[in-house]
């Protein structure tokens, strides 16, 4: 049954991964359990405190204590934007899952938007960026990227990396993430993809960072970057079109 339609209530996990945040992720929590309240009376909210060495942690906590509807997700260690991502879906109890990053970049109310998109032929709402809110070198080399991997990886999004997504926990039950870095994103949508699951895109507002700093924008990570774009391509792209060809000669040589 589509979120929509009266029924049953949807059971919603939202969840946070969090890197030093400690400025935004209470506010983000807050907002989040507003906005789910305006949507089901069945929902949590978790925070995945990936490893954070500011007060993140803490904050977390006594969100926890103050909510019964939140839980915080601790790593001991840093495991990057993918081990936060997989730790969310992993841990994620409900039927659907919303994510988006605790740097306050993306506004939770903006839920209420994707929500009555995902109707009973739709599996995964991607929201795209009406306007990127970056300095100027960040929408160029945003766009550079977006546009290398939407080509490398036949991808049919506008969006590849927004983090605002509203999808069904079940799409999980056939396709795995393995990626700890920011390439998980990529893996996500093109695996989503390639898998036959229904996507449909609205456009979300982008604020800029009100708090820290973005751990991607260095020569060392834009490096690592394209070094892992490369090797998943490989992967998904170039031994997975080989081995569908071995699969279409097995079936006509049987």
């Amino acid at each position: 049954m589509s979120p929509g339609v009266p029924g049953p209530p949807v059971g919603l996990t939202i969840f946070f991964p969090a890197y030093n945040d400690s400025g935004t992720i209470a506010s983000l929590v807050i907002a989040a359990r507003r906005a789910a309240q305006q949507l089901t009376p069945d929902f949590e909210i978790l925070i995945i405190n990936d490893g954070s060495a500011d007060d993140t942690a803490a904050i977390a906590d006594e969100l926890a204590r103050t909510y019964p509807e939140v839980r915080a997700i601790h790593h001991r260690a840093n495991r990057g934007y993918g081990g936060a991502l997989r730790s969310g879906f992993a841990a994620a109890s409900k039927d659907l899952v919303f994510y988006t990053d605790g740097d306050g970049q993306y506004d939770p109310a903006e839920l209420a938007v994707l929500w009555p998109a995902l109707t009973d032929d739709v599996d995964l709402v991607n929201g795209y960026k009406i306007s990127r809110s970056d300095p100027w070198h960040r929408i160029v080399i945003g766009r550079i990227y977006h546009h290398t991997v939407k080509t490398l990886f036949g991808l049919r999004v506008r969006d590849v990396d927004c983090d605002f997504r509203l999808m069904r926990r079940s799409i999980f039950e056939r396709v795995q993430l393995r990626r700890d870095s920011g390439v998980i994103c990529l893996e996500m949508m093109k695996k989503i993809q390639d898998a036959g699951f229904r996507i449909t895109e609205v456009p979300v507002h982008h604020f800029h960072r009100a708090f820290g700093r973005s751990q991607f924008f260095n020569i060392g990570r834009l490096t690592q970057t394209a070094l892992d774009v490369a090797a998943l391509w490989a992967e998904l792209v170039l031994f997975g079109r080989a081995a569908r060809t071995r699969r279409a000669v097995g079936r006509s040589h049987p």
